[in-house]
């Protein structure tokens, strides 16, 4: 079977190399794809990111079935446009990743249905979203109503901070149509966690639990980033948080789809703010996360195709997913300059060939005059497998101290929350 991944970052090489270990999988067409994998065994990158040229592909290449990786292509109804061609692909439609690409929308719907989050306002005047901010104070959350690849998020600890974001997104129009509206949130205290599961419309199969880094530095100072690392499984989320998440915030919102007559199908990311066991939803992402992607597919044992063929028939309730046992780690390497201005053309060297419990994830990076090269903020994502997070961290460490980039920059204490908890 030949099999279509659609993306070209560090959660699509994860996917790719994943779904190539499949006994059914003759070939995994990555489009557009990195130079990771360029060169991946068992992958084929395609030149291409227009949706009517993938439908044209897929129809006319005997794709099986195709995955989306990113938010973009979701956004853009690309889902639809395989449907409407009788193609099988994975992936919410349009209509339902309003969830994600309008954080309004979303705040509005778990309003509807009761699913635990931050007490929030939504605005599109300047003056009237400043007055808001003046009335509440800080520390509060700024966020862009749509998508802006990571930047729209500004966690502002002084009010200062707050008037800058108003002033950058609404005024300054510097995050264009995806900050003509903004929604601004109560900061909620408490440790952040990933909870993703596999939707195909009524069943959910969860997947592995994870936690991210987001600031760009150790200790979590710095600006917030697409995350600079992570780790799974999340010791904060324990088997009762487990069961919180998936009756308070996970079945109210795929029977809340059903209802509202848009189906939810697809990988379904919570990004959670879990205090005193008591967990509420910070955003929902209608697409596996990055980096937690990489350390959670390092541990799925199943067959990912048998997952996706169960999620696209509407049969999740018929499989179960089988997990190793160690913890997996993902370091990212960022490029000179990122999140803001990230440096692009530096040679990438030193880069190992992959184990059975390590693997090298490429994200921000193309090939020229037959070398590596960074071509995106985050480059890498360094993943390995360990008893405990502790170790799958030093493992993971050693890998990377073997690569080199001019400008590299990367995170020393990935996973330093998980180290001394039981």
């Amino acid at each position: 079977m030949k099999i279509l991944v659609i993306g070209s970052g560090g959660r699509e090489h994860a996917l790719a190399w994943r779904l190539a270990q499949s006994p059914r999988v003759s070939r995994v067409f990555v489009a557009p794809g990195n130079a990771g994998t360029a060169r991946e065994e068992g992958c084929m990158n395609l030149d291409l990111t227009a949706i009517p040229e993938l439908v044209r592909y897929a129809r006319e290449g005997g794709i099986h079935a195709t995955v989306v990786g990113p938010e973009g292509p979701l956004a853009a109804g690309v889902v639809d446009a395989f449907r409407d061609a009788g193609l099988r692909i994975y992936g919410p439609s349009k209509m339902a990743a309003q969830l994600e690409a309008s954080k309004d929308f979303a705040k509005r719907f778990m309003v509807r249905h009761e699913i635990p989050t931050a007490h929030y306002a939504t605005f599109t005047d300047a003056k009237a979203a400043h007055a808001h901010i003046v009335k509440h104070g800080a520390p509060i959350v700024i966020k862009a109503d749509g998508l802006a690849a990571g930047k729209g998020v500004v966690v502002a600890m002084t009010v200062d901070e707050a008037h800058a974001a108003i002033d950058m997104m609404l005024s300054g129009n510097k995050l264009g149509e995806a900050g003509h509206r903004v929604v601004i949130e109560e900061f909620m205290e408490g440790e952040e966690a990933s909870f993703i599961v596999m939707v195909d419309g009524r069943n959910v199969l969860p997947l592995a639990s994870s936690q991210d880094h987001k600031r760009i530095f150790d200790g979590d100072e710095g600006p917030n980033t697409g995350g600079m690392g992570a780790y799974s499984p999340a010791p904060v989320v324990t088997p009762e948080v487990h069961h919180r998440v998936m009756s308070e915030i996970i079945h109210p919102l795929v029977k809340g789809m059903v209802t509202e007559g848009i189906p939810y199908s697809g990988f379904l990311y919570a990004g959670l703010m879990i205090k005193e066991g008591a967990p509420r939803v910070v955003e929902f992402n209608c697409r596996l996360g990055d980096p937690e992607t990489q350390p959670i597919l390092m541990r799925l044992k199943s067959d990912l195709l048998t997952l996706v063929d169960h999620a696209i028939d509407g049969t999740l309730d018929e499989v179960e997913a089988e997990w190793d046992r160690r913890a997996a780690l993902g370091v990212v390497l960022a490029a000179q300059g990122y999140p803001d201005t990230p440096r692009k053309g530096d040679e990438v060297s030193g880069l190992p060939r992959d184990g059975d419990d390590f693997h090298v994830f490429h994200a921000g990076t193309a090939v020229q005059g037959g070398k590596v090269v960074t071509s995106g903020g985050r480059v890498l994502c360094v993943t390995a497998l360990g008893e405990k997070v502790k170790m799958a961290a030093e493992h993971a460490y050693e890998v990377v101290d073997k690569i080199r980039f001019d400008g590299m920059q990367f995170r020393r204490d990935i996973g330093h929350r998980a180290f001394n908890r039981r």
